[in-house]
């Protein structure tokens, strides 16, 4: 008889967030969950870690009878914690979210959902980052169940290429206005930020984080084209940032002189 797989869950809006409550019931149909997320929201913490203060880290009962640990770090802290202290075993996939809102294109760099799914991968667990187009406490997941469950089973069955994890973003629409999953690269798009100014009641000024995202891609082969025409983005990331198309450029340089 095969083992089950065991499944790492985290994620970085806080370990009672109904993403991640979402997340877990889908891996129990599929193996043998252990829940590290953090205790608070984590939101875009990119690839965060604490070194200046102590972690904390409670075990803990929400729903169900899974393993589950809370943390007073970053997602990032969680997957490391998870890997060199909980866990008596490797995982055999990490996944995490599902994170409230989105996280294609440039919002990758800044995701703690994602970047927990990242250091899974530097740590040569398969591992998929799962995200819903609703920013809302109470997003209704119930749509993204059946593809996230698909393509966990996908990544259990075939792996990932080495250096590699997957970004995964779910439209905010109904399971039959899905029209199904396309594999994708990153749009090319940023954030054209503003600082709101204001002052608080002892005269000390403060700012706002605004702005606005501008799509400068017209690809139809982007994950940003694949969810504004319905369909669920797969977008595979390397987490070698090596610019290797650059390096003959520089090469090329008087450097040494």
């Amino acid at each position: 008889m095969s083992k089950r797989p065991l499944i790492l869950v985290t994620n970085d809006d806080g370990i009672t967030a109904p993403g991640v409550r979402t997340l877990i019931s889908v891996m129990k149909e599929l193996g043998d969950v252990v829940v590290v997320a953090p205790d608070s929201p984590q939101s875009a913490t990119g690839h965060a870690i604490t070194i200046n203060s102590t972690l904390h880290m409670e075990k803990v009962t929400i729903d169900g009878a899974q393993p589950e640990y809370s943390c007073s770090g970053t997602p990032v802290d969680c997957v490391k914690l998870a890997v060199n202290e909980i866990l008596d075993r490797r995982p055999d996939i990490c996944v995490s979210g599902i994170n409230h809102g989105s996280n294609s294109s440039i919002n990758v760099i800044y995701s703690g959902t994602m970047s927990a799914a990242v250091e899974a991968g530097i740590e040569g667990i398969p591992a998929i980052g799962f995200s819903l187009l609703d920013y809302n406490w109470d997003a209704d997941f119930e749509p993204s169940k059946s593809f996230v469950k698909s393509i966990t089973e996908q990544v259990l069955q075939h792996g990932l290429p080495e250096g590699v994890v997957l970004n995964v973003n779910l439209p905010k629409l109904s399971s039959e206005a899905i029209k199904g999953i396309k594999v994708c690269r990153q749009a090319r798009a940023n954030w054209k930020e503003e600082f709101d100014k204001r002052t608080n009641p002892m005269g000390r000024e403060y700012y706002w984080l605004t702005g606005k995202f501008v799509n400068m891609d017209k690809g139809e082969d982007t994950d940003e084209w694949a969810l504004e025409n319905g369909y669920v983005s797969v977008v595979p990331v390397q987490f070698d940032l090596t610019a290797h198309h650059a390096i003959q450029h520089l090469n090329s340089w008087s450097l040494n002189k």
